[in-house]
């Protein structure tokens, strides 16, 4: 006890003596803080008074405040672009793998995968595929031109020889579809719409259900098919930069929905290829047409590959061989629950509905953006024009201040 007591007596004398050696100076402004704020006091009370006597004064600084604010609008409008376009350009961007061949144990290993990618399943997968067009192209074209009087017994040939050459397709990428739902049926009143992510998701639901597709129309060995091979399936192509193509193929979808021996009716309403990760509005179009609207969410697995193909730096001929040297292409595919427009719905409405299931199904983020604007980006010259101040703002910049008016005389 007496240690203890003894103890607390020292402290309370060290606390006395912290108590009494704090300067209580430290915690006050200096002299030139003082002044400095008795300044700034001394300019606003002034600022005020000379207001209160001269209107003029308050016009003179709003003009001023506004010629600063014009100043610094396109730092602002640039700044605002920016966080646009990054929201809207990575719907658009292709994942680079992070590379792993880093070390001495790893990198073996990596030069392996390539060799057997390369020098024994790409090799394989060219031979079954070549074999298959052969066996396609022997079959599709004799059948096509010796039964033309037969119409039934041709389409339903026609739609099986398709389907079989695209699941050649998908064994040429070693491909791994997981398909959940009931199989899409013939229908009429019916129309199908799906999330877009590359060419591939029309072949990879072409192979279980023959399809009639609403696409753009592409030159090469693309558009030989898609005029010699799939327009026997009721297909309708468009043009997306003619603005009269759109009514001729509003009148096509709707013709096409009230046939009930028509194929299925496939839609990809963003109108361009999204990386699978984002998905952009949806055309109201498919939505127009007054029929059932059943809805599919495909989502692609990039453990090996990422399928999303954009057509702005690669050939389709490319991403198929891309492909190809993968390890495989993964994917799941849902059929979802038939949807129809709600009373008092609009049709945007049921668009932005449906958009939401598949978006939830696939595990894919929303974003507000228009899929075309990535055809239709404005010119560097459109943008300096945009920035380049009106005739009155030009008026309020002639006016400067007094100090530059000194300066500039």
């Amino acid at each position: 006890m007496p240690q203890l007591q003894k103890a607390a007596s020292l402290s309370g004398a060290a606390g006395g003596i912290g108590e009494k050696t704090r300067d209580p100076s430290l915690f006050q402004p200096s002299a030139s803080e003082v002044n400095l704020y008795q300044l700034h006091v001394e300019d606003l009370l002034s600022l005020n008074s000379h207001a209160e006597e001269d209107p003029t004064v308050t016009d003179l600084d709003n003009k001023l405040l506004l010629r600063d604010l014009l100043d610094i609008s396109p730092v602002l409008t640039e700044a605002a672009s920016a966080i646009i376009d990054d929201s809207f350009t990575r719907c658009f961007k292709s994942n680079t793998p992070e590379p792993w061949n880093w070390n001495l144990y790893l990198a073996p290993l990596w030069c392996l995968g390539v060799i057997v990618r390369y020098g024994i399943l790409f090799p394989i997968r060219v031979v079954l595929l070549a074999v298959g067009w052969i066996i396609f192209m022997a079959l599709f074209f004799p059948i096509h031109m010796a039964l033309k009087g037969h119409d039934t017994l041709r389409k339903q040939l026609e739609r099986g020889l398709v389907e079989f050459m695209c699941s050649v397709f998908v064994a040429s990428w070693t491909g791994v579809v997981n398909y959940h739902g009931p199989r899409p049926s013939r229908r009429a009143k019916q129309v199908f719409v799906a999330n877009h992510t590359s060419m591939i998701d029309f072949i990879i639901l072409e192979q279980m259900t023959a399809f009639a597709v609403i696409m753009q129309k592409y030159p090469g060995w693309v558009g030989f098919l898609q005029t010699a091979v799939l327009e026997s399936l009721g297909c309708i192509w468009f043009n997306r930069l003619d603005s009269k193509d759109r009514l001729v193929v509003v009148q096509k979808l709707k013709k096409h929905v009230e046939d009930p021996d028509s194929n299925p009716l496939l839609v990809f309403p963003e109108g361009t290829c999204v990386n699978n990760e984002y998905t952009v509005m949806f055309k109201k179009g498919a939505f127009e047409l007054d029929c059932t609207v059943c809805p599919i969410a495909i989502k692609y697995n990039k453990i090996f590959v990422d399928a999303f193909w954009n057509s702005k730096k690669q050939s389709f001929t490319m991403h198929l061989m891309r492909l190809m040297t993968s390890w495989a292409v993964v994917c799941d595919v849902w059929y979802l629950e038939p949807q129809t427009l709600h009373p008092g719905e609009t049709h945007i409405e049921f668009a932005g509905r449906v958009r939401d299931l598949i978006a939830k199904r696939a595990g894919i983020k929303k974003v507000p953006w228009d899929g075309y604007l990535k055809y239709y980006r404005p010119s560097p010259k459109l943008r300096e024009k945009k920035y380049t101040p009106a005739p009155f703002f030009m008026g309020l910049y002639a006016h400067g201040s007094p100090k530059e008016e000194a300066v500039t005389q």
